[in-house]
């Protein structure tokens, strides 16, 4: 051994003669005061030689590693995605998500949707177009002889047209009251189904309404009740403010019924607000009519306001593509119909032009109103009653058995609810 001072130690046989340099410690750092004993690097055991570094490549090089990268898995992560088996994701819902859930509904099942709407439409549209194809051809016959209009015959005819007229309405609202109502029990079902991703025909979609029609026809005949008599209170109201003024009390009477409208239009927004889950709750929780209509006013108390503005957009959209898809169609009619020289093939093409509008603008604004009302409905459940953890937990089945029982069907009831 040597003591550092003498000539080195002979190289080890079978050693390589090009050695490198013997380890020794660091130079000392210039900070260093003189005579104080050399410091260990940080991690480095005491009296063991330093490793040698190998380069890192071109450019200044320092003491000190690079800097590890941070693993993957560190820092913020995004929420996990919320199941999705059908048309709509299983959690409380947003404006989007209940109109791509609607128009999905539309596409999941067309033949079912559109085509049972479509017939509701048709079946709504054809009384109203006969009396309005019958009203222009007397329009027509006035304006190809003005004088017809002061003779009897003439006044008879205009009689029969406005009977025409408000008749054929009359039977319109009365075959919606009746098509609509199962069209949207119909629907509804279809909608219950879909949630989970299953699929089902309208001929198995009605055998599953039909048991439920009577409490649907109670629902929308207690909401006429409720819509009806404010007007005949305005209708005697008027009667007897008019029997009571003199001869210039005409302007209170406008000021009155002016007055009354605004009030009823705020009635009305504000009960088909309330009652407007009645129906789905019919349909999906087998409820009957006063008590569904009773359940829906306590599921829209804890957020009027957001049922209202998103009940209210979608009467809007659906009222402003109804015309955009109506008016070409109304029009042509109605044009055929006065410049047709009052002839029965210009009649025929008027009623047909006239109802092909109407039952084209009612075919998209049944599905679309039931759609929004039912997922509403869904939403409203799983904000109040933790309803999504019952929808999550089905799903999750579900995937796993590979397919959609009929028996989902019944978890819409309200005793499957997280928080009853």
């Amino acid at each position: 051994m040597s003591d550092g001072h003498g000539p080195p130690p002979e190289t080890p046989s079978g050693w390589s003669a090009e050695q490198p340099p013997p380890y020794s410690a660091p130079p000392a750092s210039p900070w260093t005061a003189p005579g104080a004993p050399q410091q260990t690097p940080y991690g480095q055991p005491y009296g063991e030689p330093l490793q040698q570094q190998q380069p890192l490549g071109p450019g200044p090089q320092t003491p000190y590693p690079p800097y590890p990268h941070p693993q993957p898995g560190y820092g913020y992560a995004p929420p996990p995605q919320a199941l999705r088996p059908g048309i709509i994701p299983l959690r409380p819902l947003g404006l989007g998500d209940i109109l791509d859930g609607t128009i999905k509904l539309i596409r999941s099942n067309p033949k079912a949707v559109l085509g049972l709407s479509a017939v509701a439409a048709l079946l709504a549209a054809v009384p109203v177009a006969v009396s309005q194809a019958f009203v222009l051809d007397t329009v027509s016959g006035t304006l190809t002889d003005p004088e017809s209009a002061y003779t009897s015959s003439g006044q008879l005819t205009s009689v029969y047209g406005l009977a025409a007229q408000y008749g054929g309405t009359l039977v319109s609202y009365m075959v919606q009251f009746v098509v609509v109502t199962l069209l949207t029990g119909v629907l509804t079902r279809i909608l219950g189904r879909a949630v989970f991703g299953g699929g089902i025909t309208a001929g198995e979609a009605w055998r599953l309404v039909k048991g439920r029609v009577p409490a649907l026809f109670g629902v929308v005949a207690l909401m006429a009740v409720i819509m009806l008599v404010p007007l005949v209170v305005m209708v005697l109201l008027i009667v007897v403010v008019a029997m009571n003024v003199s001869s210039g009390g005409a302007g209170v009477i406008l000021g009155l019924t002016f007055l009354f409208m605004i009030v009823y239009v705020g009635y009305y927004l504000f009960f088909t607000t309330r009652f407007a889950f009645a129906s789905p709750i019919v349909v999906l929780e087998g409820r009957g009519a006063i008590e569904s209509m009773r359940r829906s006013w306590h599921l829209v108390s804890g957020d009027f306001w957001r049922v209202f503005g998103i009940l209210l957009l979608t009467s809007l959209l659906v009222g402003l593509v109804a015309g955009v898809l109506s008016v070409p169609f109304t029009l042509a009619g109605t044009l055929f119909g006065m410049f047709g020289a009052g002839s029965v093939a210009s009649t025929v093409v008027s009623t047909v032009l006239i109802a092909l509008g109407g039952t084209l603008a009612s075919m998209l604004t049944y599905p679309f109103q039931a759609g929004v009302a039912g997922l509403l409905y869904a939403d409203r459940r799983m904000r109040s009653e933790a309803f999504d953890l019952v929808l999550q937990t089905a799903a999750i089945e579900q995937q796993r058995q590979g397919w959609v029982h009929a028996s989902a069907d019944e978890l819409w009831h309200p005793s499957n609810s997280a928080r009853p």
